[in-house]
């Protein structure tokens, strides 16, 4: 039984009402002998009371948490049994002691030994009712002695049931809410667990970004400043080669200065996110012609493009990966290939958009690995890395002396379907 103010009240009540009863039962029993209601002697009276209030003080002050041991409640109603019995055979008077024993029943019994011990009690009960054990004697009492006893019976067995159930119900409510107090407890723990674990997704989230942001960083700075920087110098190198040419040392000095040009604002593009400046006003297939035919003229490489399927707009990440995509392409093949003629074929598909670019130059082994590849290093990772971004993929095939071709997959996600 869970200690707390109410549990405390009810065992100081239940500790003295025994007492009273008896007090109560012992004081009428001498006003009723003053009228000739019969008892026994006095001594037996006396000794009859003081045995029952030993009894109660032996068990009920002397045994701290008694009624919670159930052996111990079987030994003390046991005997507060006989005593009761033992009082009603003094006087029936001290029938008015009897009801005490309901109350301890309820109170330190538990499940079926209340309602046996409810019936062991409402037989003292009937038999102080119809005058005692001398009435008892009479063969013309036993009929109405069964009807009180079975009366008696009845309504303290449904008394202790209604008590049972109550006492149950009361259980079930402590429980749940012991229960409920736990779940909240729980839910305490987990939400601030919840609220640590939220700090450190934040924390990882921004990680992530400073990273991905990184990443772009360099992909943009390989594609815009090395491609645009290593065209300024083989420019400027094809300009010193061509001293004694003005006409070519012109040319080529005008083409530095326009890379040049082009590399500082795209550069500064990139900074801010945006677009790449080609795309600006036209679409992939016309910015991707105009990369290719600038750059055929630059470096003097016959260079195509080729269109196919239904042309369409498409998400700004994915226009701005292929273009990129073709332009180091292009880059890959004024550094490496050697090549005299580049093919570039744009197939817009119902799914995916594809880029090839075929050259018929040197070529390479793709199984060897990319530091010891003449054409693997950052660049085919930072086409791969961008394309991975937008759910793209990368294929290359190569082999010495065979040219290489190169084929870039993306998903065909048109502008209006970004919502």
């Amino acid at each position: 039984m869970t200690e707390g103010p109410t549990t405390l009240r009810v065992d100081r009540i239940m500790g003295r009402l025994p007492y009273i009863a008896l007090g109560a039962s012992l004081v009428l029993l001498v006003a009723g002998s003053t009228v000739g209601v019969p008892h026994k002697s006095w001594l037996i009276v006396g000794l009859s009371v003081a045995a029952t209030a030993g009894w109660l003080i032996w068990w009920i002050p002397l045994h701290p948490r008694w009624e919670q041991d159930e052996r111990k409640m079987v030994v003390f109603f046991l005997g507060l049994a006989a005593l009761i019995y033992l009082l009603v055979w003094v006087s029936p008077l001290f029938g008015f002691f009897v009801w005490s024993g309901y109350l301890l029943t309820t109170y330190g019994l538990k499940s079926w030994r209340r309602l046996a011990a409810g019936t062991l009690v409402a037989g003292a009960g009937a038999i102080s009712q119809i005058g005692g054990f001398p009435v008892l004697a009479e063969p013309d009492v036993i009929p109405v002695f069964l009807v009180v006893l079975a009366i008696n019976i009845g309504v303290a067995n449904v008394m202790i049931w209604v008590t049972m159930w109550t006492h149950e119900q009361g259980e079930k409510r402590a429980r749940m809410i012991d229960e409920l107090g736990e779940a909240n407890a729980k839910l305490a723990a987990a939400l601030k667990e919840n609220a640590g674990l939220h700090a450190q997704l934040l924390a990882q989230a921004r990680e992530a970004g400073v990273l991905d942001e990184r990443q772009r960083m360099a992909g943009e700075i390989h594609d815009v400043l090395a491609q645009g920087l290593t065209g300024i110098v083989t420019q400027l190198e094809a300009a010193d080669a061509a001293a004694d040419r003005p006409g070519d040392w012109r040319r080529h000095l005008d083409n530095a200065k326009g890379l040049a040009r082009e590399s500082l604002t795209e550069a500064r593009r990139s900074v801010q996110a945006l677009r790449p400046h080609t795309l600006d006003g036209a679409g992939l297939p016309e910015a991707i012609g105009e990369v290719v035919r600038e750059w055929a003229r630059v470096h003097e490489v016959s260079a195509e493009l080729i269109t196919t399927g239904t042309r369409r707009p498409l998400l700004p990440e994915i226009e701005a990966a292929l273009l990129r995509t073709a332009q180091e392409a292009l880059a890959n093949v004024a550094r490496h290939a050697g090549a005299g003629r580049v093919g570039l074929t744009l197939s817009y598909m119902e799914d995916v958009v594809t880029l090839d670019v075929r050259d018929d130059g040197g070529g390479f082994d793709p199984a060897l690995p990319r530091e010891f590849s003449e054409t693997g290093g950052y660049g085919l990772a930072a086409m791969r890395e961008r394309l991975a971004r937008i759910a793209g993929s990368l294929e290359v095939e190569s082999e010495p002396g065979a040219g290489t071709a190169l084929s870039a997959c993306v998903p065909a996600i048109a502008v209006g379907a970004a919502a």
